[in-house]
């Protein structure tokens, strides 16, 4: 991505120094792309990605870590593609008749407390609807970027984008629409508010292509790892038999169909999963 001459937001929050305590249990976090961080994970240690996302929650042993430097290259860059998402809604929502609040993004290490309860690094970023708060650990953002390059710096801007999509999707009511385990399936309401938040992240990756912040691949690598998180992906690439009932997130396609329709209309209005009567 070509963030160069981007602007900084100032709604990101560092917690990285900040001691992570066990909160009380609030509202269910929208943890978008566990999924995501299991699979980059493996592709750079080579472990069994749903191995990573059933230990999911259980608590990191600790880590050591450098002295935080709030303008580190990982911080800078959370901080422009959140401003571009800021741009982006800023613009597209007034349009649909709803003003764009815009989020707290929170960089935290190891675990963080929020509105959600306690949550550890291993789930992922995640959006908390309870806050309005997103939450990214940043040392998950600098692994991505520096093993796998312009691939992960993309990847990066697309998590941020899929959790600010669930921002979005708090802002328009839509949040409340998944119950959790009961909604699970190929056409669940847990995999409609996913696909639609890939939707979201594809207007936003509209509105970057747009404005000329793309590079020449960055397209492509975002549809292969819409592919690569699917359900089905991931529970093929374990070995296990694909079973479409268990599914939270979609599959490969659908991750991809709505990320394209998202990106190719850059309109949020084409984004409804919910009135959709296919995925």
């Amino acid at each position: 991505m070509k963030l160069g001459d981007v602007r900084e937001s100032e709604n990101v929050e560092d917690r990285r120094n900040a001691g992570g305590g066990f909160g009380r249990r609030g509202p269910i976090a929208i943890s978008g792309v566990t999924v995501v961080a299991a699979l980059v994970v493996a592709l750079i240690t080579g472990k069994n990605p749903l191995e990573l996302l059933s230990g999911a929650g259980n608590a990191r042993g600790p880590r050591t870590h450098k002295p935080v430097d709030a303008n580190d290259p990982g911080a800078v860059f959370v901080r422009k593609v959140l401003a571009t998402t800021e741009d982006c809604w800023n613009d597209a929502l007034p349009k649909m008749g709803v003003p764009y609040k815009e989020p707290t993004l929170v960089l935290f290490r190891d675990g963080v407390d929020s509105a959600c309860g306690f949550q550890d690094a291993a789930v992922g970023p995640f959006y908390c609807p309870g806050d309005s708060h997103a939450y990214v650990d940043l040392d998950f953002l600098d692994d991505l970027q520096k093993k796998l390059g312009a691939q992960g710096e993309f990847a990066s801007g697309y998590v941020i984008a899929h959790e600010v999509g669930h921002h979005v999707q708090n802002l328009l009511g839509d949040s409340k629409r998944a119950r959790g385990d009961k909604d699970k399936g190929p056409t669940g309401a847990s995999v409609r508010l996913e696909l639609q938040a890939d939707c979201y992240a594809g207007v936003w990756a509209s509105w970057v292509k747009k404005k000329g912040l793309l590079e020449v691949g960055d397209v492509q690598q975002a549809l292969d790892a819409a592919n690569a998180i699917g359900d089905d992906t991931l529970q093929r690439r374990a070995g296990k038999r694909v079973t479409p009932e268990s599914f939270s997130h979609g599959s490969g396609e659908q991750r991809v169909r709505w990320f394209s329709r998202g990106m190719d209309s850059g309109d949020p209005r084409a984004c409804d999963t919910f009135a959709a009567s296919a995925l």
